[in-house]
């Protein structure tokens, strides 16, 4: 005999569904390689969609995506100070920053090691 399928109240949505440790680590490493070619805008969009999937896809997008957000005001005030000589430094730094550091944390991801940035704001946890 089979079970029938649970049934939940109208209009609301079933929880989603956990991923596999192998599926974690496929999209925790894509979300931060997303970064490094998308902004903010790669761990956003993967935080909101899997940030209930599982406890490494969400701490991986929200470092990530704090990540993002502070490198996002490192622009900011980097395009600003570009009058003075200082800004275009801070650009530059941030800019390798990003690059550096989004690799790294993708091989961390990859290999299932938890992973937080340096130097970031937490926004999120």
């Amino acid at each position: 005999m089979t079970t029938p399928p649970p049934q939940y109240p109208y209009g609301a949505a079933a929880p989603p569904q956990p991923m596999t440790p192998a599926d974690e680590k496929l999209w925790a490493t894509l979300v931060h390689l997303g970064g490094l070619f998308f902004g903010f805008l790669a761990p956003l969009v993967g935080y909101l969609v899997l940030k209930d999937r599982g406890p490494f896809v969400r701490a991986h997008t929200a470092t990530a995506l704090n990540f993002q957000l502070t490198l996002l005001i490192a622009y900011v005030v980097g395009t600003v100070l570009t009058f003075l000589i200082i800004g275009i430094f801070i650009l530059i730094a941030a800019y390798i920053l990003n690059i550096v550091l989004c690799i790294v944390a993708a091989v961390k991801a990859n290999r299932g090691e938890w992973y937080t940035y340096p130097l970031t704001i937490r926004f999120l946890s």
